[in-house]
């Protein structure tokens, strides 16, 4: 008699054919009878289609959807759920890497009351050879939520939330909540988990059991966009949480708006292209001569000026100086920063 499929792991994936190999190699070990494993392809134009065909044939428990277009992040996913058979889904990224033992410890937390499972995970290199950061949520313990809960539940996991691989939710939970209004954020399973009515019962695993391949995120490039106009749009959305919840998981404040700023400069994220795009049309004319200083100041210098800071100042800043010694403005000053702090 067939087991029941109890968890769901959901994998959408587009042009990653030389990465998914790694992320299926660490989680195929771990499955058992009551574990499916989905991966919904954009239609990528690279060899992903022939490296999943492959794992198909040797693994039944994998299933491969190849979509005839790329419909987005957002709606791959919401498709991949629909695929499923198991009463939990976990929404996994495509080239990240899963500790061992994670599922046995995931699974003891599908009880069937449990709407929603968070798990924790450490910030890798590209390579994984350095941790930068060793846990996403900042939480020694696991801990508990109800409906009660909501904005220390926002408060404690809403920024490790802007992590897909982070979540676990019941499946019939998940079709029953709006989503399409979500297409295109970005961040559908934030949406999902944080509209009304909250959740009634959310368990949150302390330890890392994932490894985030950083600095590989097909959105990188967009990082401004997405990090200071589409994240902050998303989390100032939802209603029924306070203002200090929403302001610990995305602080609307101008100087910190502007420190975000000097980073993207710093990377050549942020440029006057950016700055009349998306925060000139929205702004003051007295933020927008922040905005802009910023935006004219030279890309190279304001790189080496970073990461001295990250290296003198503030050597908790890995992840970001991580990014500054791999951007296309790295330097000499950004090399040596970047050996001091150890990343």
């Amino acid at each position: 008699m067939l087991s029941p499929i109890i968890l769901s792991i959901c994998i959408t994936t587009y042009n990653r054919g030389n990465f998914i190999t790694q992320t299926l190699d660490s989680l195929l070990p771990q499955l058992s009878p009551s574990v499916e494993l989905i991966v919904v392809d954009g239609c990528s134009p690279d060899n992903t289609e022939e490296v999943m065909r492959a794992y198909v044939a040797n693994h039944p428990e994998v299933k491969y959807y190849r979509e005839q277009e790329n419909s987005g992040i957002d709606k791959d996913y919401d498709k991949a759920v629909g695929y499923a058979l198991g009463q939990y889904c976990w929404l996994m990224t495509d080239d990240d890497l899963v500790k061992p033992s994670a599922l046995s410890t995931i699974l003891t937390k599908l009880n069937g009351i449990n709407d929603l499972v968070v798990v924790n995970a450490e910030v890798a290199t590209v390579d994984f050879s350095k941790i930068l950061d060793s846990k996403l949520i900042k939480l020694d313990a696991n801990q508990h939520y109800t409906e009660h809960d909501g904005d220390r539940f926002m408060a404690d996991a809403g920024h490790g939330l802007s992590f897909i691989g982070c979540v676990i939710i019941k499946r019939e939970l998940w079709l029953a909540r709006e989503r399409e209004a979500y297409y295109g954020s970005l961040f559908i399973h934030v949406g999902v988990i944080f509209q009304q009515p909250l959740l009634t019962e959310i368990a949150l695993i302390s330890k890392p059991l994932i490894s985030i391949r950083y600095g590989n995120a097909m959105w990188t490039p967009r990082g401004l966009e997405i990090w200071l106009i589409k994240w902050p749009n998303l989390i100032w959305s939802f209603e029924g949480y306070s203002t200090r919840s929403k302001t610990s998981v995305c602080p609307n404040d101008y100087v910190k708006k502007l420190k975000r700023l000097v980073f993207y400069r710093a990377t050549g994220a942020y440029t006057y292209t950016e700055f009349r795009r998306f925060l000139a049309p929205q702004s003051s004319w007295f933020k927008c001569l922040g905005y802009l200083l910023i935006a004219l100041f030279p890309a190279k210098l304001m790189n080496i000026l970073a990461s001295i800071y990250c290296a003198l100042i503030n050597k908790s800043m890995r992840m970001a100086m991580y990014s500054l010694d791999n951007s296309k403005y790295q330097n000499p000053a950004s090399r040596w920063a970047s050996r001091l702090v150890g990343v």
